[in-house]
């Protein structure tokens, strides 16, 4: 039995207008030791820092972990948890509406991340006082704020 190590990730990703500059914001923690990573694009949109702050946080990651995932996108958490990307990767990154698929590039990415490492995921409430979370969300930001 393979003894992984334990990695939580913090996630949240930010943007001024939809599409507009965008950030995203993580905290990786391993015990004691905390990392904080964060980065951005000039035209983006939130669903897609949302989806980068998690793909960014497990490709920090140096080996295979057992990983909670924390994210306040209903749309990153639903789409792993429910199947959904799995599906639309499947379908040819089409939906069942027939509709391409949004962001299926980064969609992909976080896929085959995933399928290194044993994980789950966990929705927050933004926005809502919870630590981490408002952490990554000021990372996010003050990132999308020097792309302004």
């Amino acid at each position: 039995m393979e003894n992984l190590s334990f990695v939580e990730i913090f996630t949240d990703g930010a943007c001024s207008g939809n599409p507009g500059p965008g950030g995203w914001g993580v905290i990786l923690r391993y015990g004691n030791a905390e990392k904080e990573l964060s980065g951005g694009e000039r035209e983006t949109t939130n669903n897609r820092m949302e989806l980068t702050a998690v793909i960014k946080g497990l490709e920090a990651l140096k080996r295979r972990c057992k990983v909670k995932i924390y994210s306040d996108s209903s749309y990153v958490v639903n789409g792993i948890e429910k199947g959904w990307a799995r599906s639309w990767k499947e379908n040819g990154w089409r939906k069942k509406d027939k509709k391409p698929a949004l962001n299926a590039d980064l969609w992909d990415r976080l896929l085959s991340l995933l399928d290194l490492h044993e994980y789950e995921f966990e929705w927050v409430r933004g926005h809502a006082g919870h630590p981490e979370n408002e952490r990554c969300d000021r990372l996010a930001v003050e990132y999308y704020q020097q792309l302004k």
